[in-house]
């Protein structure tokens, strides 16, 4: 195969053991047999013709906070955090165009120092832009949808090592999917996102019943631009989070008070919690009772991602299902029986969010209103048994599950569940026909 070069990460020479690659989560793993770092968009075109040539498939990687093995090859890893940064802002227009590997956290922050906000986001931020809208990453939103769907238009590098521009206006039937791509049609290089001034959020959160927050989801999601709550399995106790605008000035949490909520208790005590059900599971309903008493009652404004995001340092392995918002209430009545009945020990929480319906091909929202309940256990846990029962309560609604998160779907239950299932794969057939992006991951979920 010769000598290839790696950018950043430097030339393999022949014979040199491949470097494994691992998720953040650390339940995927793959050995690919070279890595490219590019500098340019031109060496990423370079690096996917030579993988073509040499038979090699070709998966780009951000920060592998997905949980599925989307992005695991034995071919060409590429690892896009070379080409990182905003490459303009329109202000007219209201968009801001940045390279794929820029991470959330620093958009989110440059954004800010422009007087500029995305809409709406997910509860983490270290993602890179192309990973987090490849997979769907989502916040909640009555009227505010995912990441993706503030896609305007993106660059991607196709098998043949074209760089693709889409939008709305060129080539609108590859933006129609590509928003959310799976890493199925190319390598994204660069996303214009829809922005707007930035803009203040008061934050109410909430401890509140398991049967009161059922009883009354619907109230909360109408009268709330961003309702979200989380249910602590064993306990019938769940905790609720209101994310509304307001006119400020910003009042952020103190830092005493921010640090024992977001540090001390979300991931210092949690770890340990964790840690502790790990070693002792049946210790876990007990722990869970004072666990999902500790969080107390607050408010607080701020810009919005001080508001949508919080640190996760708890690792953890999630399955997470978008199903008609109509049977949210229905089906995670259906999980509490399950767990309640059973002998499993859970000891995270169950988080529940909502989407409005997009336009796009294969967006778990795509044509529907969406509710979502992800399921976690903590790294290390087997897991297998909670999320099979989970996953069968979720199916039975016709849930969509996370493109980036556990599951056991096929591309025969995915054409039943997505209408435009069929248009993705006839595009992917076009653009990719060899193959050059496949791997075992998208081999099940779109087939061969």
């Amino acid at each position: 195969m010769g000598t290839a070069t790696t950018g950043k990460s430097g030339p393999i020479r022949p014979g040199t053991a491949p470097t494994a690659w691992r998720n953040w989560a650390g339940n995927v793993c793959a050995t690919p047999a070279r890595v490219v770092t590019p500098a340019s968009v031109g060496e990423l075109q370079e690096a996917v013709r030579r993988a073509a040539e040499d038979g090699l498939k070709v998966k780009a990687v951000g920060t592998g906070h997905s949980f599925t093995a989307a992005a695991a090859t034995d071919g060409v890893l590429i690892r896009p955090q070379a080409l990182a940064g905003i490459r303009g802002i329109d202000r007219a227009a209201g968009t801001v165009t940045v390279e794929a590997g820029t991470v959330l956290k620093h958009l989110n922050q440059a954004l800010a120092k422009e007087g500029l906000s995305l809409t709406n986001m997910g509860d983490i931020m270290e993602q890179t832009v192309s990973g987090a809208t490849s997979t769907g990453t989502h916040g909640t939103g009555r009227d505010s949808a995912s990441i993706s769907a503030q896609i305007r238009g993106l660059e991607l590098v196709t098998a043949d090592g074209r760089l693709l521009t889409c939008s709305e206006k060129e080539n609108p039937e590859v933006f129609a999917a590509a928003r959310l791509g799976i890493g199925a049609l190319g390598v994204v290089t660069a996303i214009t996102f829809a922005v707007e001034p930035i803009f203040f959020l008061t934050a109410r959160e909430e401890p509140m019943a398991f049967d009161r927050v059922t009883a009354e989801f619907d109230q909360h999601f109408a009268e709330n631009e961003h309702f979200e709550f989380y249910w602590f399995p064993h306990t019938g106790n769940c905790n609720t989070k209101r994310n509304n605008r307001s006119q400020g000035p910003a009042d952020p949490p103190g830092a005493v008070s921010a640090w024992v909520e977001d540090e001390l208790l979300s991931n210092g005590i949690f770890q340990a919690v964790n840690s502790l059900g790990r070693a002792v599971p049946a210790a876990i309903p007990s722990i869970a009772r004072v666990a999902s008493r500790a969080l107390s009652a607050r408010t607080y404004t701020d810009i919005p991602y001080k508001v949508f995001t919080s640190p996760r340092r708890v690792r953890f392995v999630e399955m997470e299902y978008a199903l008609p918002r109509e049977s949210l209430v229905d089906a995670l009545r259906e999980l509490k029986a399950m767990v309640d009945r059973s002998g499993l020990r859970i000891s995270f929480p169950v988080e529940v969010r909502t989407a409005p319906a997009d336009d796009i091909v294969l967006s778990t929202a795509s044509g529907r209103e969406t509710a979502y309940i992800a399921v976690h256990m903590y790294k290390g846990t087997p897991y297998q048994a909670y999320f099979t029962a989970a996953e069968r309560i979720f199916t039975a609604h016709g849930g969509r599950p996370h493109w980036g998160k556990v599951h056991t779907r096929d591309a025969e239950y995915f054409a039943q569940v997505y209408p435009r299932f069929g248009e993705f794969t006839a595009l992917r057939d076009r653009l990719d026909p060899e193959r050059v992006f496949g791997n075992d991951y998208l081999r099940r979920v779109l087939g061969a």
